[in-house]
């Protein structure tokens, strides 16, 4: 069984490695044309532009790393069954049971590596190419979303008037590359709705607890004094108290798709206890944590095609089918989100939906050819 394994093994291995590296060095070349019209503006070079894109590589594996695995395994499973080494490894005791096993350890360590790369390095490299980019270029987004709102839920400070919650209403109007907000707008509310407080800052720089705000305007409304009035002050720094922490602020100004996991849950976890919509973020969730598992699926895809003789279609027809099933998984993938945000779905049910269905369909046709072929 170790000599069947390690054939199986090092065929899959190689024939996914090679499906992979071809990929992302097709996204590598169509990333670089479109860099092209950027170079030039501030000190962005060719050299500046091949290195993003290079950066860029380790998001692109892990988009590409399941259509990888489908498409490479079936290469390697037509490939045993054209040349009849399956055949004679069915002969000699490899029953449908243990080859399903086979390849589902090797699905599972491809459903790590994913994991790995899409919660770990993918966001590590993608944060140094929007820093590259944004920097050269004279950008200061960063490639994240250009403002966003986020509310607070927070006790009042002891002897502060009146007593009870405070909401707070923040617009951050933009994300400099090292982490620092730009023209940050406050609004403190009382538990009844009422304005307090209105805070104007150029700068803020996030900490655990409070925020510093530096240049401030700070206008508030005395309830107590009973006129209503605003009274205004300046400020070259004030503190902020909040439980906004860095990572559910990063997670608000970051695109959904390059946030990890756990980034997600806990801003999904802060939406949702401040009572704002949070379904597209938790679909995002559930599709971010169960998408390894559809390298799973995909082994389970390319198995059937080991039992389809020889004759039944050469391998380039057996690859092209693999391509298709590929796609076709993707699309369904991205329509089930929409659907889901469309017709309100149980996150977890439109984010499965796919992999489920393809493992089905997978299974299905994997007992029909143990059966009948």
């Amino acid at each position: 069984m170790r000599t069947v394994r390690r054939l199986l093994y090092a065929d899959v291995l190689g024939a996914v490695t090679f499906v992979a590296v071809s990929f992302l060095s097709l996204f590598f070349f169509i990333d670089f044309v479109e860099e092209l019209d950027d170079i030039g503006r501030g000190a962005y070079r060719v050299h500046h532009a091949a290195l993003y894109c290079l950066l860029e590589l380790p998001g692109r594996l892990y988009e590409l790393l399941p259509i990888a695995v489908l498409i490479g395994t079936i290469y390697a499973m037509a490939r045993l069954a054209q040349s009849s080494e399956f055949t004679i490894l069915r002969t000699g005791g490899l029953g449908p049971g243990r080859a399903l096993s086979l390849l589902a350890k090797i699905g599972l360590a491809f459903a790590v590596l994913t994991f790995v790369v899409g919660d770990y390095v993918g966001p590590y490299f993608d944060a140094k190419a929007q820093t590259l980019r944004s920097t050269l270029r004279g950008s200061a987004s960063g490639g994240g979303n250009n403002s966003a709102w986020l509310k607070d839920r927070r006790a009042a400070a002891p002897g502060e008037l009146p007593a009870g919650e405070r909401i707070d209403s923040i617009n951050i109007g933009n994300v400099g590359p090292d982490g620092l907000l730009d023209d940050v707008r406050i609004y403190e509310f009382s538990e009844e709705g009422q304005l307090l407080a209105r805070v104007a800052a150029e700068h803020a720089v996030v900490e655990d607890g409070a925020w510093r705000l530096k240049k401030v305007r700070l206008t508030r409304w005395h309830a107590a004094s009973g006129d209503g009035l605003p009274v205004d002050e300046r400020r070259d720094e004030l503190r902020w108290p909040t439980r906004l922490t860095p990572s559910v602020v990063g997670a608000a100004v970051s695109p959904l798709k390059s946030m990890s996991t756990v980034d997600l849950y806990r801003y999904m976890s802060h939406l949702s206890q401040n009572e704002q919509a949070a379904q597209r973020q938790e679909i995002q969730f559930w599709k971010k944590a169960l998408y390894p598992l559809a390298c799973l699926v995909m082994v389970g895809l390319a198995l059937p095609f080991a039992y389809l003789h020889a004759r039944a279609g050469g391998v380039s027809v057996k690859v092209f089918g693999g391509i298709l099933l590929g796609i076709s998984f993707v699309l369904l993938n991205n329509v089930s989100t929409h659907l889901g945000l469309l017709r309100d779905w149980t996150p977890w049910i439109a984010a499965a939906a796919p992999g489920a269905f393809y493992l089905l369909l997978s299974m299905a046709a994997f007992s029909w050819l143990v059966r009948y072929r």
